[in-house]
């Protein structure tokens, strides 16, 4: 479980590679981060490229369950505050004490990953947003200081809107790439390969140099 603030704990799985180069923590919003499959599969081409890596939840297990689970996952002040929360645990615990944190949010993760950025500067260096709701960071967008990458399927129209609006909103060093075809869920290996290369090499500018991590192979903050 990942201690996320005084009382709360949430679900996480944390990985890291020998020599890793800094962790993301990887977050989709409400719908629980450790079912996707989709960001599983991120987390593992990151791990590949010398990144570590926590695939969290946002929301405990009761608050998944409960009514007011809609109203809390557009939250994302709430869960910024979780995701920031997650990244000074990481600063400070184990394998990954002392490394360089980036976010990478999907959907109202992007938002809350964006918040976090915006409201604790001093615990992430580098943010991506993988066909998410930036737009939800709202009046705070500029604000955020993180080099932040947005990543939007050309099919999206939608999504392209969203975050040419939050594009423009943005103040810090920042970069709008767009996957030709990909829709909202970037469904095709092919489209998540090219999202995990373009926000691997992302982080991996930004996150700083390699060191050797304190421990081989994979550590488990929760069961999935």
């Amino acid at each position: 479980m990942v201690p996320v603030d005084d009382a709360v704990l949430v679900r996480g799985r944390l990985a890291v590679p020998s020599g890793a180069r800094g962790v993301v923590v990887l977050a989709r919003g409400s719908d629980s981060s450790l079912q996707s499959p989709r960001l599983a599969q991120t987390a593992r081409l990151f791990q590949a490229m010398g990144l570590g890596t926590l695939l969290m939840d946002l929301l405990t297990r009761e608050e998944m369950e409960e009514r007011r689970t809609r109203q809390l996952r557009f939250n994302v002040g709430l869960l910024g505050m979780r995701m920031a929360g997650a990244a000074r645990w990481l600063r400070r615990e184990g394998p990954t004490a002392g490394l360089n944190v980036g976010y990478f949010g999907a959907h109202t993760g992007a938002g809350a990953a964006l918040s976090a950025a915006a409201f604790r500067p001093d615990q992430v260096e580098a943010v991506v947003s993988r066909g998410g709701r930036p737009d939800l960071a709202g009046a705070v967008l500029p604000k955020v200081q993180a080099p932040t990458l947005l990543l939007v399927g050309g099919a999206d129209t939608l999504g392209l809107d969203i975050n040419r609006r939050a594009y423009e909103a943005l103040r810090a060093d920042k970069r709008m790439d767009i996957i030709p075809g990909a829709t909202h869920h970037f469904q095709e290996d092919s489209e998540l390969e090219q999202v995990a290369e373009l926000a691997g090499e992302w982080f991996l500018q930004h996150l700083g140099d390699p060191r050797e991590a304190l421990e081989d192979g994979a550590e488990e903050a929760a069961p999935p």
